[in-house]
């Protein structure tokens, strides 16, 4: 069996942030706490499958967020065009997973079934609900699924040899994990089903949560889907890039030989 290659892309950083927005009842909630944004790419020899297409700079502007790298030149070092993205595994509808959907319009989405229901139903009259959405990338998944280019899963899926996606919930009702057969072993991209390391080790949930039950249950979950703990990826951690190596550009990180060290705290 073949195995994947896995790298991930750093597209902006948030620093002016506290760690009372990452865990749920820290004793240190007003110490700085930083937050990296990543996409992730999976290759085996001309395959190449998107993991989540970050956001670009209208949505940065709009939401003050600033990005360093559009998504279509962060991914230019591995030498990926937009056109040449046949597939994109969307782990969630929020604002920087799925703000980039529209720079990829002949790939093929792969998402849960819950996520969409979830991101166009009534939990969305919520203002603290809808927080993480835009209207125009839901407004472009649908787009994509009129023309014929979603495909839905309901729970664990299988998306090609040596990938599978697996449903989780909890920061997002339709929130996936990707699991990707590598050198290493069973590989986990958590996306934000767990945002920092902190948050799996620990049992720290993150605020930004639809179900407490089903994200802390997740965090379980996760370990069970990875040959061993430190092969879980967090969707937002800084300690990525320095539990990785760089390779090829400064914000391009290698992750399917695994860490350099087993435990990141």
């Amino acid at each position: 069996m073949s195995v994947w290659e896995v790298h991930a892309i750093k597209y902006a950083d948030r620093n002016a942030r506290i760690r009372g927005d990452s865990f749920i009842f820290d004793d240190n909630h007003d110490a700085p706490h930083a937050m990296d944004y990543f996409m992730w790419v999976l290759r085996r020899g001309e395959e190449t499958i998107l993991v989540d297409t970050g956001y670009e700079s209208e949505e940065a502007a709009a939401r003050d967020r600033p990005i360093r790298l559009d998504p279509v030149v962060a991914l230019a070092p591995l030498g990926i065009s937009p056109d040449a993205i046949r597939r994109i595994i969307v782990t969630h509808l929020h604002y920087d997973h799925a703000g980039g959907l529209h720079l990829f319009p002949d790939a093929t989405l792969h998402m849960q079934a819950a996520e969409m229901a979830y991101a166009t139903g009534p939990c969305m009259c919520h203002d603290t609900l809808r927080m993480p959405f835009t209207a125009g990338h839901v407004c472009e998944a649908i787009r994509r699924l009129y023309s014929g280019k979603v495909i839905f899963h309901d729970g664990d899926a299988e998306i090609a040899d040596g990938v599978t996606v697996h449903r989780i919930g909890g920061h997002s009702r339709g929130l996936q994990a990707v699991r990707v057969r590598t050198a290493a072993g069973w590989l986990v991209l958590a996306s934000d089903a767990t945002h920092f390391y902190e948050n799996l080790w620990l049992r720290k949930p993150f605020p930004i949560v639809v179900d407490l039950e089903d994200m802390l249950d997740g965090f379980t979950r996760l370990e069970t889907l990875a040959s061993r703990k430190e092969l879980i990826v967090p969707g937002h951690d800084p300690l990525v890039r320095s539990l990785f190596p760089a390779e090829g550009a400064e914000h391009v990180f290698r992750l399917d030989h695994g860490p350099t060290r087993e435990n990141p705290l």
